[in-house]
Parts: C-alpha cells; structure tokens; sequence
C-alpha cells in the first residue's frame, strides 16, 4: 500500500474520549502534551499517541513474542484494510483511522512503526548506534513529524530536521528511564558497539558486576543522546509555533540525561524518573517558549 492511501469508509463515531481516556493511562506525558495543543487538535493527537502507546507497552502485556507478533499484526491489518471493517468496533482504532484520513497520515510511516516494535519482542541486543538512530527514526521521530502533520501540515517540512534527531534523544532518555526494567527481562537497547567501547559485552552488561565500565556505558549513551538533542535544539528554529506542542515531551530529555550522568551504574537500582509535576511544569515552558 502507498503512503498517500487511506480508509474510505470508517465505521463508528469521530469521537476520541476512548483515545484520551487510554491515553492518560498509557502515557501521562503524551496525554499532558495533547493537552497542551489547541482544543480541536487534542483529539486526533491523543488517536496518534494512544496507538503509538498501544504498540509500545506490548511487551509489558505477553509473556511470550508471539502473541506480540499477533497484536502488531492485528494493527497493520488494520491500517491496511481501506474499508474500515477490520477496526469495527475498536475505538481507538477507528480513532486513528479518522485521523490518518483527515489529516492525511502516510499509513506506511504507521506501517513502519509497527515493524520497528517487533525488536521489543525479542531479547536480541541492539547491534549499534547506528540501529539504534535507525530505531528512534521508526519510533519517536516518526511519531514527533506526524504529529506535525496534525497541528500544522503546512509548516511540518520545516520540523523534519529536528523532529529525526529529537526523536533519537528522546529515544535514549526513555531507555534511560527504562533501565531497570529492561535488565530485569533480559533486554539491552545499548548498542553493543557502545558496549565493546566501553568494555562490555551483553553478558556482562546485564550482570552489572563491572560497576565502572557500566557507568562508562552508561555515560556514553548519555552523551549520544546529548549530541542528538544539540542537533535538534539547532534545527529548532525552522519548528513554527503551532507545532511546539510536538516536541513538548523532549523537554524531559535533558533532565533525564543529567540524572543518568549523575547515577552511573546505579541506574539500575534506583529509579531517575523525574516527579510527575516537575515534567509536567517542563512540557509547559518548552509548548509555550519552544525551547528544550
């Protein structure tokens, strides 16, 4: 399917309290950003992060990947499905699916996404940095230029730029925040050319006996994320002000990275999880002043 098709007929109401409500208990920072967007663009954001937060907490919710693999399939049937009838009846597929036809959503970008949340199935390590930009591309910056498309189509080009490298440093600020459950499941979203750098392995990574070098990895991470997030903050002033509430999210990126130089290998054991209020207060200022 091309990029440029979408649904013809769209089964149930343009309503998006379903998206909302699974939003704010999905993702509270998604669903504080939308709150942050004009009234009319809340809901058809809320439908784009809803199903983004869907495919992303997968495997919070199977035991094993192929169930995991059943629920990313079920989506891009739906996608891909131009009459409507595989999203019958649910609400927050149908809530998408008005989305991508109104606001004119290339569906293989969502295809895409989905494709990339397939490695969260598996235990497999992330082979570099370079998979990793490849994987924030599919993911956070994807997710940052549709949004975009919906609060300002005409003035999204000009948000390519920064919404590719925002993306990959709120990627790592998010595995950063992530760390101890991932080395809980067995999982390692740090590179392993970062890991060989630093003198690490999978195995060793996850057994966090080497305390320094796990904090050199750690800091490593950090620092690729810091160099994304100068890059993106460069290309910041082609993002007009409509689409500020895209990016408002990023702006826990630098916090996280300050703490996670802070903790070192302790990240593993002690949450650097910003307090509720604090990210909210943070994803305000940068809405309204357009810097993170």
């Amino acid at each position: 399917m091309s990029d440029s098709a979408t649904p013809d007929t769209i089964p149930g109401p343009q309503d998006f309290s379903a998206s909302l409500a699974a939003l704010r208990e999905s993702d509270r920072d998604r669903y504080l950003a939308c709150l942050l967007a004009p009234p009319e663009k809340q809901g058809p954001l809320a439908a784009l992060y809803a199903f983004h937060a869907e495919i992303a907490r997968i495997r919070d919710v199977v035991r094993d990947p192929l169930p995991g693999e059943i629920r990313l399939q079920w989506w891009r049937d739906a996608l891909e499905d131009t009459t409507g009838a595989k999203a019958d009846g649910n609400p927050l597929a149908e809530a998408l699916l008005h989305t991508i036809r109104d606001a004119h959503l290339p569906i293989g970008v969502l295809l895409d996404m989905i494709d990339a949340r397939v490695f969260d199935l598996y235990d497999d390590p992330m082979e570099s940095r370079s998979a990793l930009e490849g994987y924030a591309g599919e993911t956070a910056s994807a997710l940052i230029q549709l949004a975009c498309l919906i609060l300002d189509p005409q003035a999204a080009r000009g948000s390519a730029d920064a919404a590719g490298h925002a993306g990959v440093a709120q990627t790592i600020a998010g595995l950063l925040m992530l760390a101890p459950i991932h080395r809980q499941r067995g999982q390692v979203y740090f590179p392993a050319d970062l890991l060989t750098a630093t003198g690490l392995d999978r195995t060793s990574f996850l057994k966090g006996e080497d305390r320094p070098a796990v904090t050199r990895a750690v800091q490593a991470l950090t620092g690729l994320g810091r160099e994304h997030l100068g890059k993106a903050r460069v290309a910041s002033q082609s993002i007009s002000r409509q689409n500020r509430p895209a990016f408002a999210t990023l702006a826990l990126a630098d916090k996280v990275f300050a703490r996670a130089e802070t903790a070192g290998a302790d990240i593993f054991d002690h949450s650097i999880v910003p307090p509720q209020w604090r990210r909210q207060w943070w994803m305000w200022r940068a809405a309204r002043s357009g810097r993170w």
